[in-house]
């Protein structure tokens, strides 16, 4: 599946100890240049939140009753896991359901320079 930076997809996002997956929305982070030349993208998985206060720097909280969080596609509040990335095959992709703003992939640029200690 062809995606873009930015989009929300859902993906059986496996689990780091590798017994299982679980069906759930993720984040394109992978430049759209590597999206169209690889066969690989990079995501960063979202997760259902009720607060923004438990978010860390590696976290972007998305609230839905926002514009921004209606564009989502998302039915909770969630907060993007910056710090959790995985390398996944386009072609697993099971759908697209939203996407972020610039203004906010802007500070999801600034939750991953924080996960990657990059200045």
């Amino acid at each position: 599946m062809n995606v873009r930076r930015g989009e929300i997809v859902i993906v059986d996002f496996p689990y780091s100890d590798q017994i299982g997956s679980k069906i759930r929305p993720a984040l394109v982070v992978q430049a759209d240049l590597w999206n169209r030349l690889l066969d690989d993208t990079i995501l960063a998985p979202i997760t259902s939140s009720r607060s923004p206060n438990n978010t860390t720097p590696t976290q972007f909280f998305i609230d839905i009753l926002t514009d921004e969080g209606e564009q989502t596609g998302l039915f909770l509040n969630s907060v993007v896991r910056c710090g959790n990335l995985i390398t996944y095959n386009r072609n697993l992709i099971l759908r697209i359901i939203g996407k972020l703003s610039p203004p906010a992939m802007q500070q999801i640029d600034v939750c991953l320079k924080a996960a990657l200690d990059i200045p």
